[in-house]
This record gives structure tokens, C-alpha cells and sequence, in this order.
């Protein structure tokens, strides 16, 4: 019993400053693809309708040559790596403010689960991998979170619901927010 109760504190503890670190890391932006700027990703497509299967697109897609190194966009946790099939090859990263960065179509993953990475590291390249096979090769950079942002619902956007859990892209790489 004492050793159970002081199991549960300690991982209360560990918990709690998991969730807070979430909202004390800094977030330094950066464009994920090295070497590319804003004029390499069409600034309208977040949230573009129709879109495949699908049905919205919830990301940006960054071009570049196939091989150019993927970096991660922000300091971070990886929580995952692996393949799907709409992705293809894909990273997903835990950031500050609880907001989880996922990158697909990856040629390779140059990263693991569970690895801390800090803006600017290589954690692939990019690659035509999942859906993007047949098209040029490209990043899909999204943004998610885990909580709704009422202040995004705009009824007259296709998916308005599913929209308050993702954040623009665009807004994040050229503001920071």
C-alpha cells in the first residue's frame, strides 16, 4: 500500500510536468523543408475542398527534390513514426502547446519514436510515398491538437467541426501562432 501510494505520486508528478512542459516550451517556428520558402507551398490549400479521399485538406504541401532533408518544424517529442496509407511514410511529433506536427510522404524517416528533437533537426526527406505516389515529390506538414479552438468555427467551411482541432499551417510558420 505505501509503495502503491508512492507510485501514484510520483507518476501524478511526472504527469503534471509532462502536461506543463507542453505549455512552457518555447515554439520556434521554422519552414520544414530546408531550403524552402513560403513561395513553395501554395498558402491556400489548408483547408482546401474537395480533396481527394480525404475530402479536405488539412495541411500544406511543401516542394522540393526528392531526398531534400525533412526538419522537424519546432522542438519536440516524436511519438511516432511508421507508413499508411494516405502518408505514406510519416512522423509525428509532440510540440509546445500541445500541438502535434505531422509529416508525410517521407522518402525516409531519419528519426524514432520516443526521440527528443529540437527545431531544425533532420528527421527525414521528402519523398512521393502514400498518396502523393505519381505526383511531385512533396511534404504534407499539418497541425493538430488536442483541444477545440472555438475561435476557428466558421459553419460555412466544409468539416467546420474537424477544423477547430487543427491549426493553419501557415499561420504557425510565418507568425508563430
Amino acid at each position: 500500500m505505501v509503495l502503491r501510494l508512492s507510485f501514484n505520486r510520483i507518476s501524478a508528478l511526472v504527469l503534471l510536468s509532462i502536461v506543463g512542459l507542453g505549455f512552457v516550451l518555447p515554439e520556434t517556428p521554422r519552414i520544414p523543408v530546408s531550403g524552402a520558402s513560403r513561395s513553395d507551398w501554395n498558402q491556400q490549400s489548408f483547408w482546401y475542398y474537395p480533396w481527394g479521399r480525404s475530402g479536405t485538406h488539412k495541411g500544406i504541401d511543401i516542394f522540393a527534390p526528392e531526398g531534400t532533408p525533412v526538419l522537424a518544424a519546432t522542438t519536440g517529442l516524436i511519438i511516432s513514426t511508421g507508413e499508411d496509407s494516405l502518408g505514406g511514410n510519416y512522423v509525428f511529433m509532440l510540440g509546445a502547446k500541445w500541438r502535434f506536427h505531422y509529416y508525410a510522404h517521407l522518402q525516409e524517416i531519419d528519426t524514432q519514436a520516443l526521440r527528443w528533437v529540437w527545431g531544425g533537426s533532420a528527421i527525414g526527406k521528402v519523398g512521393t510515398t502514400g498518396n502523393a505516389k505519381g505526383k511531385p515529390p512533396h511534404l504534407h506538414y499539418d497541425i493538430r491538437t488536442p483541444y477545440p479552438q472555438p475561435w476557428l468555427y466558421d459553419a460555412a467551411l466544409p468539416q467546420a467541426w474537424n477544423r477547430l482541432f487543427f491549426v493553419d499551417p501557415n499561420v504557425f510558420l510565418v507568425t508563430g501562432r
